[in-house]
């Protein structure tokens, strides 16, 4: 007998699931709004396929766990996977409702409909009336409206881009999305009463995690701070796409030199470093290469802008540690870029995640790193 899905979420969480969230996992079935057909992680890095007619007991496994599921795949010329639309993990869902404080009567705007679920508990919370969705895809909101409405619920389900908001169904008391976003739409701020909160995943070009909690004020400005938690597929619109095969050039001429920071150390496991640098140097993404193919050349960190303008990489030998061979093409300098972000990190005292903090206004984003009122 598979354990209830609230065990799952309050393990994860490391307390008790709320009761009213308890109470809307039990009544809303995660199993019910997930398509026949799952994308599973098969250990080495790719996915594999669940369909559920033909794998009953692992489809329902995977549907009653605690883990996100990927909904759909697109395969790339070489065959590389690339999950296209997701079912966060239940835990992280409750910990985002469990954020938005939400109240008995408030009005709610969901950016991202996905599979609905999110939705479904929303509306077992608040009721039909006070819920609206919103997603871009069609096919996305068609078949979440066809779930709800066999689960019993009826809430605002828009297709449309979800940075533009909802303004025919404003004013809002809370906005939760549930894709991750690099900068807060001003439409958002302006469909929301004062006193709002909104809660956002949030991504850059070089790390997708962390959730800002925003609070509105009443000159339809905002500040808040991030949550260590959540990792979500980004706003379409928001991120824009480059490969190294954009950027990186045989006829590139690149300035070389010597770091004495370990790549590892802005590109590693520390997620605190990562995100850091990736509020000062948002626009620049990075991946790895194990085998470069180059004389001497052990690993290899590339470094690339969104504007496909300016590249670097960073070498390791193999055998040292201390000194890492870099080399720099284009307008910018990234590796240089990014060592001052590290540097600026380690300065402040090595803050974590929930110590930056960041003020939106009309004339855009303020991060402060390591705020001293942390």
């Amino acid at each position: 007998m598979t354990a209830p899905l609230p065990d799952h979420v309050a393990a994860a969480l490391g307390h008790p699931v709320p009761d009213p969230w308890a109470r809307a996992l039990r009544d809303v079935p995660r199993r019910d709004f997930l398509p026949d057909v799952l994308w599973l992680r098969d250990g080495h890095g790719g996915y594999t396929r669940c369909d559920r007619a033909r794998e009953p007991d692992r489809w329902e496994e995977a549907a009653y766990s605690d883990a996100p599921l990927v909904t759909r795949i697109e395969r790339e010329e070489d065959g590389a996977q690339t999950p296209t639309s997701s079912a966060s993990a239940p835990s992280t869902v409750v910990r985002m409702l469990e954020q938005a404080e939400l109240a008995d009567g408030m009005r709610v705007l969901e950016i991202g409909t996905g599979t609905g679920f999110h939705t479904a508990l929303l509306c077992h919370r608040l009721g039909d009336r006070n819920v609206t969705t919103i997603d871009l895809d069609q096919s996305i909101t068609h078949r979440a409206r066809k779930h709800l409405a066999a689960a019993g619920y009826h809430p605002g389900v828009i297709t449309g881009d979800g940075a533009d908001g909802v303004p025919d169904r404003a004013p809002f008391d809370r906005i939760i999305a549930t894709c991750s976003v690099r900068t807060v739409p001003s439409a958002w701020l302006e469909q929301v009463r004062a006193g709002a909160r909104l809660v956002l995943p949030w991504s850059t070009s070089w790390l997708v995690y962390g959730t800002l909690e925003l609070t509105r004020y009443d000159d339809v400005s905002a500040s808040g701070r991030w949550h260590a938690y959540g990792s979500y597929m980004g706003m379409r619109g928001q991120h824009p796409v480059s490969t190294l095969a954009d950027v990186v050039h045989p006829q590139d001429a690149p300035d070389r030199g010597e770091t004495d920071l370990s790549p590892w150390h802005v590109a590693g496991q520390d997620l605190n470093a990562l995100f850091a640098v990736g509020l000062r140097v948002p626009d620049v993404w990075h991946s790895w290469d194990t085998d470069p193919g180059t004389a001497g050349v052990h690993t290899r960190l590339w470094l690339a802008d969104d504007a496909a303008t300016s590249w670097a990489s960073v070498d390791y030998d193999g055998t040292r540690s201390d000194r890492f061979a870099v080399a720099q093409h284009g307008d910018r300098r990234l590796w240089d870029e990014v060592y001052a972000a590290h540097a600026a990190w380690r300065t402040a005292g090595r803050p974590d995640i929930s110590r930056h903090r960041v003020a939106v206004t009309r004339g855009g984003q303020h991060v402060r790193i390591g705020a001293a009122d942390a």
